[in-house]
């Protein structure tokens, strides 16, 4: 089974020029779903993992679907004025300004072996950010995890001091 076989190609969304990778027949197909699961559990060869940091909102997908099969605790890292209690933030370049993702105080312990999750590894701001916040609460990131990476656009440069994988590369 090819998982690319479930990643739909929408033009002009959300604006003109991008080519959106849809992943929603991935959602919705079982067999699919499971094997790109497989391909993102198999990547971290056995490694310890004690959190799944999932970025907002559609690493939370796949960040659940991790931590149940890892048996790790699950961080969601919301965009800001998402969360209800103390939080911690870190600030990201977008194509025009910034933007910042939060994450509890409480969420990740000293020591804490880390898999950080997201659906796209594109310029690399988003992961980026979301290592800041594991990093300033004490947590090891084992590898930074993605369904999909587009090359063309040098993400992994931003991250490069840890291990990525992507289980489709564009």
């Amino acid at each position: 089974m090819k998982i690319e076989n479930y990643i739909r190609d929408i033009q002009d969304f959300p604006k003109e020029g991008i080519l959106f990778k849809d992943i929603t027949p991935l959602l919705n197909d079982v067999e699919a779903r499971q094997e790109c699961l497989s391909i993102l559990v198999n990547s971290l060869k056995d490694q310890k993992i004690d959190k799944v940091v999932g970025a907002e909102s559609r690493g939370f997908f796949f960040g659940m679907l991790l931590a149940q099969e890892l048996k790790a605790g699950f961080v969601p890292v919301r965009k800001p004025k998402k969360l209800p209690f103390d939080i911690i933030s870190a600030s990201y370049e977008l194509e025009y300004g910034t933007d910042s993702l939060e994450m509890h105080t409480d969420a990740i312990k000293k020591g804490d072996r880390v898999l950080i999750h997201d659906d796209v590894l594109a310029t690399g701001g988003t992961a980026k950010a979301v290592c800041e916040l594991v990093e300033k609460l004490g947590g090891e990131i084992v590898q930074c995890n993605f369904l999909m990476e587009l090359t063309f656009l040098n993400g992994r440069e931003k991250i490069k001091e840890f291990p990525v994988f992507a289980a489709l590369t564009y």
